[in-house]
């Protein structure tokens, strides 16, 4: 459809306010107007207001009630691992049974198990497979992920991924936003300074050459990468021209947040073990955390990211799901804010915000999606709910109604 009005939301969640990352007190500021309405026109929304002043402008476009819903925008996911082959039910088990993270990897399981499995997946096996994923997503209310290689460990490997990242974006409404992550996991075969030249010489050239990502990140952790070795990747892939993002301080605390402001980073992520100096560091350098709860969940963790002191040291936080096999096998930003009220003491207000906003400018496209006004897509979500704050406070049921992206239904779960 070219056009369409939306009409009698109970709250139109626009986050209206800075043309930047919110902070603070900001966090909490939705911008909500109560029997809101929208005018859709050519993918994008050309006026938010009361439903009144609306109708007052509609012409021979479609009318979309929402019949007294809440109506926001889609949520963006802003850490993901979508493209992968098979999964880690055995891993799962190992951990009810008590085994740490470190102890499965060891014995075998953990990203190598992934990483064999993606190996050996034609590139039209993990296009189906991805496909599912991106359609969970939708269905969860996500309109925007962020999805990171890093199952590959090759030069072929990672491009494989990469190239499936490409044609999904194609082939589903979900869009993808692509990160190169071959610095995820010394390969088996190869010394770690081995590997480290093989992604520095001649991973990130190819993918640069091809175009093929706009992040690189890292996984800078005891018996991964270490800081001097994060610190080489991160340099390469800056001046190839990428964006940068780190999995730091997941496991323990080894400067990662330092590293990321030293790097000028667009995103450190994870954090559970970040102290003070790392929080304060991010603050100087501008760094947005990208909080994981999800991950500590599913590990069986109780450490969660210090998001209180983070959002009062003035950080523009964002929350995401971390969807992998491993980790964190959840597409339910939902989920999330659940676990970001309940677990971080966060306010749903701030969770809203860190889930769509914040996450838009944490992938550089906080100009045109993330909120609901004037200009920018038509992304949004119809949830089966009057007020907001019931996202995160009814968990493990779907409330999504309908999902919109740049104007169109990509998602439905009932009918209007």
């Amino acid at each position: 459809m070219s056009s369409l009005a939306v009409l009698h939301a109970s709250q139109l969640v626009t986050l209206n306010g800075p043309k930047r990352p919110r902070v603070g007190t900001e966090l909490s500021a939705l911008g909500i107007i109560h029997n809101g309405g929208m005018l859709i026109r050519d993918r994008k929304i050309e006026k938010v207001g009361p439903s009144d002043e609306i109708e007052k402008n509609i012409r021979d476009e479609e009318i979309l009630d929402a019949g007294g819903r809440v109506v926001m925008p889609g949520f963006v996911d802003a850490h993901t691992h979508l493209v992968f082959a098979g999964n880690r039910l055995d891993d799962f088990e190992h951990r009810a049974r008590g085994e740490t993270y470190e102890q499965i990897a060891k014995a075998g399981g953990g990203i190598w198990s992934t990483v064999e499995k993606t190996r050996a997946a034609r590139e039209a096996d993990l296009l189906a497979q991805a496909k599912k994923h991106a359609t969970w997503f939708l269905r969860c209310g996500t309109t925007t992920a962020e999805a990171k290689s890093g199952y590959g460990l090759t030069i072929e490997g990672e491009l494989k991924i990469l190239r499936v990242m490409r044609q999904l974006k194609e082939d589903v409404p979900l869009e993808i936003v692509p990160t190169f992550l071959g610095a995820h996991a010394v390969p088996q075969e190869l010394s770690p300074d081995e590997y480290l030249d093989v992604v520095v010489t001649e991973m990130l050239p190819r993918v640069t050459a091809e175009k093929l990502a706009e992040f690189c990140d890292v996984f800078c952790e005891r018996g991964y990468f270490n800081i001097d070795q994060s610190r080489k990747i991160l340099s390469a892939a800056k001046k190839l021209g990428l964006s940068l993002r780190g999995h730091v301080d997941q496991l323990t605390n080894s400067g990662g947040a330092k590293l990321m402001a030293e790097m000028g980073a667009t995103t450190a992520d994870h954090l559970e073990q970040t102290d003070e100096q790392g929080i304060a560091a991010l603050k100087k350098a501008t760094v947005q955390p990208v909080l994981l709860p999800g991950s500590v969940y599913a590990l069986g963790s109780s450490r969660y990211p210090r998001a209180r002191e983070m959002i009062e040291a003035g950080l523009a936080i964002v929350l995401a799901t971390d969807f992998n096999p491993g980790s964190s096998p959840t597409p339910s930003m939902p989920m999330v804010l659940s676990l970001a009220c309940t677990q971080m003491k966060m306010s749903p207000a701030e969770a809203i915000t860190a889930s769509t906003v914040n996450a838009a400018y944490s992938v550089n496209r906080g100009d045109r999606i993330g909120s609901l006004e004037p200009g920018k897509l038509a992304n949004f979500v119809i949830f089966d709910c009057e007020d907001y704050r019931e996202l995160a406070y009814w968990f493990g049921i779907p409330q999504t109604h309908s999902v919109y992206a740049r104007g169109e239904c990509v998602s439905r779960s009932g009918g209007l």
